[in-house]
Order: structure tokens, then C-alpha cells, then sequence
């Protein structure tokens, strides 16, 4: 058993790909499918999410929606890009520390982000769009050549 608040990267990296797993099967793309293309699931989540309540959620929804999304943009970036989950430390957070995807850019170097705050930016920049959330992703790791021609 892992103490609550040492980090446990492993199990959250687990549970993350399970959580996008569960949610491109609960929108109906095959387990095949998404793994070979984590892009399939796009046009249902997108409809997903258009379609959500979001005026009636209350926060424990908006919990949920944020933690599904944010498991979405790591397994992209985790299939797309090789990617994978790493532990930073936090002082001003909560448990001292934070999970988050690290990733090498076209330029070779080693960037690092926290998909749950690319979520809460597309969160205040609605409607909530699945591409431009992975763009930001994308485009933060410097994984798209559009990064480098800034």
C-alpha cells in the first residue's frame, strides 16, 4: 500500500490509460480501434461533450469531466508521441507533488505538461474543442511544427 502522500506513478499512470480506455468505450469505439488511433475517438467525444449539460453540472460533474479529459490528452500524447507520466515536485499543491506528462519535441528537448491544467484552459475558453485541447497539448511539448516556426 502506497502512503496518500507519496506518489504512486505507477498506479495513477494505470488508471489514467484505464479511465481513456472506459471512455472511448463508453462513446462506442472498439478497444482495437482506439489503440491503434487514439484520434478515433475525437468526433464522439467532441459530440459528447457538446451535448453535456454543462449549465446543470455540479461540481463533482465537472470533477469527473475534468479528470476524463485530462486521461484523454495523456493517452494521446502517451500513443502519439511516446510520451509518458512523470512525478514533479509541488510545494504549493496539496501533496507536494503533481503527475505529469513528459514528452521530447521536434527541437530534441524534453518538455513537460500537466494535462489537468490544459483542461481547465479549454474549460474557460468554451465551446470545449477535443482538437484544439490537444493542440495545446501538442504545441506546449513543442510535438507539432507549427511550434517551431514561433
Amino acid at each position: 500500500m502506497v502512503n496518500a502522500n507519496e506518489p504512486d506513478l505507477q498506479g495513477w499512470s494505470e488508471e489514467r490509460r484505464r479511465n481513456a480506455i472506459d471512455i472511448a468505450d463508453m462513446l462506442g469505439v472498439p478497444l482495437d480501434v482506439y489503440t491503434s488511433d487514439p484520434m478515433s475517438v475525437i468526433p464522439a467525444l467532441d459530440d459528447y461533450v457538446s451535448r453535456a449539460p454543462l449549465s446543470e453540472f455540479e461540481e463533482s460533474d465537472w470533477v469527473t469531466l475534468h479528470l476524463d479529459l485530462a486521461s484523454y490528452v495523456a493517452d494521446f500524447l502517451i500513443q502519439k508521441y511516446d510520451a509518458h507520466w512523470t512525478v514533479v515536485d509541488d510545494p504549493t499543491g496539496p501533496v507536494g507533488f503533481r503527475y505529469v506528462i513528459e514528452a521530447t519535441g521536434l527541437d530534441g528537448q524534453t518538455r513537460r505538461v500537466d494535462p489537468i491544467d490544459v483542461v481547465a484552459k479549454e474549460f474557460s475558453n468554451r465551446p470545449i474543442e477535443i482538437v484544439r485541447m490537444l493542440a495545446s497539448a501538442e504545441l506546449t511539448l513543442k510535438l507539432s511544427p507549427q511550434a517551431d516556426n514561433e
